[in-house]
């Protein structure tokens, strides 16, 4: 017998009772009828998160999470757009908006360390994803349990903090500095972790849970650093908090919810987590090596210029990072309809003109972002932030054209993995990281920041090409065996 049915019973009995008690003292207000008034007056966040604290622990009473029944359905397309697109939104817009409160209440410097941690954390992120979120929604028979995407998971988040502590040691960080980036590592890397729990309801069918869940850990973060950032003043301090609601919302919502509303999965086997490192390395070290790529610019300019500069760098690249993002919400919800698209031979026509759809809109937002750049949008950004970025005008205008390279770059390379032919992404990749690591270093120590942005467009550019040429060549492979995505690949030389 499950607890809920208890419950309900319960309550029943309770509700007779002070129905008995109503009778024979007329005009009294028993202990029930006071409930009741206080659940009608109570907000409706305050009923939502009771309800949910009155599941959880009654799924831990029985002893086990994952043998529940699901409550929430599945199938909901409108639904799933609608959060992954609100989840994904606040998700990217934590970095821009804790950077501008920086700015606004500890000032320029130190808003730059933030920046600096941020991007360290991001890549951190990347090395407790370890690529595998395409690999495991697309997973469409589940032919690897969920233990063993935990395990994995769980495994590859330990090695991602154990190396944020390298980074700030072999730097040489401050008190100050090795405390704020360790708040926003901590952070990062149980993003990467929420994203195994959030990619498992992807599998589910219920993408609107994991867009919840996503938006709710990252409003947290947004509310607890800029209290705390506005209350103490300190940096670290609000860095802390941030990693600290994080872990809280794993362990109190992303985590249980996933085993709430999904199958109970059987049991983790060490080959299937040894397959996953194999499989996944090919997309973590192309993921990897894409989002250092992009940070080569930043970390020149650690090296040779104040953290301010570094402000004025992320402050030119989120106009450009909206585009990947939208991009995003076009294309990542279908992923496993692509996959099912792809694994018939019959639709592959569809296929084909499901991806020029994607690239146009890729086209049309790039134009539309500078347009607005060049209309209101260098004005908001001065005033948002409390700088005039006026003179940086030419300056947004390129980033935002990297910015719809880089969003053209990351869907090719989705894919291609769907094609699960990501192996082959490897080289372009590492040819466009050694020219990021020469153009990034010669430019920004010629031209400063318009060298960084220079060096970022450059880089972008020709990792395009690249992929494009990689992506050519894959379709002729396929068209050349059985046409089946799915089946063993050939050898190549």
């Amino acid at each position: 017998m499950t607890l809920r049915p208890k419950q309900n019973e319960r309550q029943t009995n309770h509700k007779a009772s002070n129905g008995r008690r109503s009778a024979t003292r007329p005009g009294t207000t028993g202990a029930g009828s006071r409930q009741h008034k206080r659940n009608r007056l109570s907000s409706p966040l305050a009923r939502l998160v009771n309800q949910w604290w009155n599941r959880l622990i009654g799924a831990i009473y029985e002893g086990s999470l994952s043998e529940q029944e699901a409550e929430y359905e599945s199938g909901s397309t409108g639904r799933d757009y609608i959060w992954n697109t609100v989840g994904t939104s606040i998700w990217g817009m934590v970095f821009p908006l804790l950077t501008i409160v920086c700015t606004q209440l500890v000032g320029a410097e130190q808003a730059g360390m933030f920046s600096m941690a941020f991007v360290a954390g991001t890549l951190l992120m990347i090395l407790s994803n370890f690529g595998v979120r395409t690999f495991q929604v697309s997973d469409i028979d589940e032919a690897t349990s969920f233990s063993s995407y935990q395990l994995n998971r769980w495994l590859t988040s330990l090695l991602a903090l154990l190396v944020g502590i390298a980074y700030c040691m072999l730097r040489a960080y401050d008190a100050a500095m090795f405390t704020l980036s360790m708040g926003i590592y901590v952070y990062k890397i149980v993003d990467g972790m929420a994203d195994v729990y959030e990619g498992r309801l992807q599998q589910a069918d219920k993408l609107y849970l994991a867009g919840m869940s996503q938006a709710l850990r990252s409003v947290a973060v947004v509310a607890i650093f800029s209290v705390m950032l506005f209350i103490t003043r300190s940096l670290p301090v609000a860095c802390v908090a941030a990693g600290v609601v994080a872990v809280l919302s794993l362990v109190f919502m992303t985590f249980p919810l996933s085993l709430l509303e999904t199958e109970k999965s059987g049991p983790w086997r060490m080959r299937e987590v040894g397959g996953l490192f194999r499989q996944c390395f090919p997309l973590f070290s192309t993921l990897f090596l894409f989002n250092l790529i992009e940070s080569c610019p930043k970390f020149a300019m650690e090296s040779m210029m104040g953290y301010d500069a570094q402000l004025y760098f992320s402050a030119l690249y989120f106009p450009a990072q909206a585009i990947l993002l939208a991009v995003g919400f076009v294309y990542k919800p279908q992923l496993l309809r692509l996959a099912n698209i792809w694994s018939n031979p019959r639709r592959r026509r569809r296929f084909d003109l499901i991806m020029l759809a994607v690239l146009a809109v890729v086209v049309v937002l790039t134009l539309a972002v500078i347009a607005f750049m060049g209309w209101i949008g260098i004005g908001i950004m001065s005033f948002m932030y409390g700088i005039d970025f006026t003179e940086y005008r030419m300056l947004a205008f390129l980033m935002v054209a990297a910015g719809g390279l880089t969003a053209a770059i990351d869907f090719l390379y989705q894919i291609i993995t769907v094609l699960r032919h990501q192996d082959l992404a490897t080289k372009p990749y590492l040819i466009s990281f050694g020219a990021a690591i020469v153009l990034s270093i010669v430019l920004v120590r010629i031209f400063g920041l318009l060298g960084a942005v220079l060096s970022y467009l450059a880089v972008m550019a020709l990792l395009l090409v690249l992929l494009t040429m990689q992506y050519v060549r894959i379709r002729g492979i396929i068209s050349r065996t059985t046409g089946d995505p799915f089946a063993r690949r050939p050898h190549y030389k």
